[in-house]
């Protein structure tokens, strides 16, 4: 079992000001939650900072993610190591996330930059039920959602500073490979918790 917030910033997203260092000095150091994804706006680079600090511990996982901002609103691509080709739509995240065995969540639904109900007309793979930004109300719709498109829900603190991270996380029955996660998240073996 894997206790991971699968919704972090690092300064690389404009929004944001997260040292990686930090990040993984935070995750080695705390007593449960040992992985992470962490999704930026629109780039790959505060991941591949995070990657190759955190290979220094053989205790972490750094899952490969990023937050794509489309027309309809923001997705999370986790599993991906590449930006999808631009112009960013709804349609072309999930092709290009299903091509690469990668997963798209549906981040933060009901709130700023959020699908909302029109997440009903696609086929993602998970939606973000819990997000640390998010007020209760939101996180219960999203809920709601989830439930109405049959599909799993998950948790991310969406930190964009280190006071934010690790308010919420996901629990999923699954070891430490990567791949296993994804899987796991994609069948449901998922819980979602607050800290």
């Amino acid at each position: 079992m894997i206790r991971a917030d699968l919704h972090i910033h690092t300064k690389y997203s404009p929004d944001a000001s997260t040292n990686p260092k930090t990040i993984v000095d935070q995750l080695h150091a705390h007593p449960t939650i040992k992985a992470i994804a962490i999704t930026d706006h629109n780039t790959l680079e505060g991941y591949k900072h995070v990657r190759q600090l955190a290979s220094a511990y053989k205790d972490i996982i750094i899952i490969p993610a990023v937050e794509i901002g489309t027309p309809n609103g923001d997705i999370i691509i986790l599993g991906a190591e590449e930006l999808p080709p631009t112009p960013f739509n709804t349609q072309s995240i999930i092709d290009f996330a299903k091509q690469r065995a990668a997963l798209t969540i549906v981040a933060h639904p009901y709130r700023a930059f959020g699908l909302g109900d029109t997440a009903n007309n696609y086929s993602f793979d998970a939606i973000e039920t819990l997000n640390g930004a998010s007020t209760p109300h939101a996180n219960r719709l999203a809920e709601n959602l989830a439930k109405t498109m049959g599909l799993p829900g998950v948790a991310g603190s969406d930190a964009h500073s280190a006071e934010e991270l690790w308010s919420v996380y996901t629990e999923i029955q699954a070891d430490s490979d990567i791949d296993a996660i994804l899987k796991a998240i994609k069948r449901g073996l998922v819980r979602v918790a607050r800290t």
